[in-house]
């Protein structure tokens, strides 16, 4: 396990305040709602989703979109910002620069729990490097070290059907791993057309689709890895890309019917004067 990972625990068994971020993407790897109780055993106060963050970055897509004409090639995987940034720098005009909701989640949770540091459990490499440099997110570690933590220190799973994340919940936007997940949940009737959106997941099809484009499309909703996050390289590898998009989507229609406190649910003023772009 990285040195990260270790400051981490260090600081867990210090008492430190903490409230730990998982995108919805965790259910590759973790059972809901167990998977509450054992990041609270392993010694955090609190535990969010980013899926009210994807909410607010999915208001400012929307706005974004409604204003421009030209290709928009969304940010929220920091692989395509970095690859396009490097290998095909004349489309770097036309990246959205808006915040994924990692980082958006993260500033959420800098103002609503200001006594607490931040951590991010992520799925990929991309997103480590993305969380070490905003100051809002204070610990980043993979997915896969969660899972050796939990090992570790003996961390079981518990029947607790009421567990609950303590804040920020949303259910339309655990979809938001998976390939188009945020073309999907950005509310976009009406501002685009169906056709002049693009989905491409696995960067060498996005290298290929920018290097010969089509004139028409207005929004490229691009991620780095085949099958978005559910398919991060630090997601469990036991499991195939259908399994986990399974998962996902099980989880999704689970949270339709799940009752939820209205304290735990993300609402819109918890986002106000929270930085969007960078």
């Amino acid at each position: 396990m990285s040195k990260d990972c270790d400051k981490l625990m260090l600081e867990l068994k210090k008492g430190t305040k903490m409230v730990v971020m998982l995108a919805p993407s965790f259910v590759v790897n973790f059972d809901y709602p167990e998977i509450i109780t054992m990041l609270k055993d392993l010694g955090f106060d609190k535990a969010v989703e980013l899926t009210f963050g994807a909410k607010v970055v999915n208001h400012e897509y929307h706005r974004q979109l409604k204003k421009t004409k030209t290709l928009l090639i969304s940010t929220v995987c920091p692989g395509i910002a970095t690859t396009i940034k490097s290998q095909l720098p004349q489309y770097e005009k036309n990246l959205a620069r808006i915040v994924s909701p990692m980082v958006a989640t993260a500033r959420i949770c800098k103002k609503i729990y200001p006594k607490h540091k931040v951590v991010f459990i992520s799925p990929c490499y991309n997103k480590i490097q993305e969380a070490k440099e905003f100051d809002s997110i204070d610990f980043v570690i993979g997915m896969d070290e969660l899972v050796e933590l939990f090992k570790q220190y003996k961390v079981k799973p518990k029947n607790n059907p009421k567990a609950r994340f303590d804040k920020f919940y949303n259910d339309y936007t655990k979809i938001y791993p998976t390939s188009g997940g945020l073309s999907k949940t950005a509310n976009l009737k009406g501002i685009i057309r169906p056709d002049e959106v693009m989905v491409i997941d696995g960067i060498a099809d996005v290298i290929k689709f920018l290097k010969h484009p089509d004139k028409k499309i207005r929004f490229l909703d691009a991620t780095f890895c085949i099958g978005s996050c559910i398919g991060g390289p630090l997601q469990n590898p036991n499991l195939t890309l259908e399994q986990k998009k399974k998962r996902v989507i099980d989880y999704v229609n689970h949270a339709m019917h799940e009752s939820i406190p209205e304290t735990a649910k993300g609402i819109m003023k918890q986002a106000k004067g929270i930085k969007l772009t960078y």
